[in-house]
């Protein structure tokens, strides 16, 4: 299981990486793009929060300056990445709260795949936004990641 999560959050940095670097060379990144990946990385941190039982920083629709996605996107790979490697049964069940205070419970396993998926959702959202903007999309499909 680690190995396969190494995987995945690796290949969800590769795509945001490249996303944040395609959105810096933009003379203006389109509002809808910049609200969903504030998202990407707002709910990134909340899971990881979550798993780890801190304090979120963020509020899940809370914009950021494209100039800080970088390092907020770092801060969530490194958080993850210590997760996976620390985890000791992916079928541990995490209690969590929601955003409108509900209490839940899901197996870290489905958390951590809920933030990739999560993330590519969001992402096929901004290729969207991206063509209605006349702008062209990276490619971000797992099977061109692994080629």
């Amino acid at each position: 299981m680690e190995t396969f999560f190494n995987e995945i959050f690796d290949y969800n940095f590769h795509c945001n990486k490249k996303l944040i670097e395609q959105c810096l060379a933009l003379d203006a990144v389109p509002p809808e793009t910049m609200r969903l990946f504030s998202h990407i990385l707002n709910a990134h941190h909340l899971w990881n929060a979550r798993i780890l039982n801190k304090p979120s920083d963020y509020e899940v629709w809370q914009e950021h300056d494209v100039k800080k996605w970088a390092d907020i996107h770092y801060e969530n790979q490194r958080n993850s990445f210590e997760i996976v490697t620390n985890a000791d049964n992916f079928d541990r069940r995490i209690d969590y709260e929601n955003t409108e205070g509900r209490l839940f419970t899901n197996t870290l396993q489905d958390i951590l795949f809920h933030i990739i998926n999560h993330s590519t959702n969001h992402r096929g959202q901004i290729a969207v936004d991206f063509r209605n903007n006349d702008e062209t999309p990276i490619s971000s499909d797992y099977v061109y990641y692994k080629r």
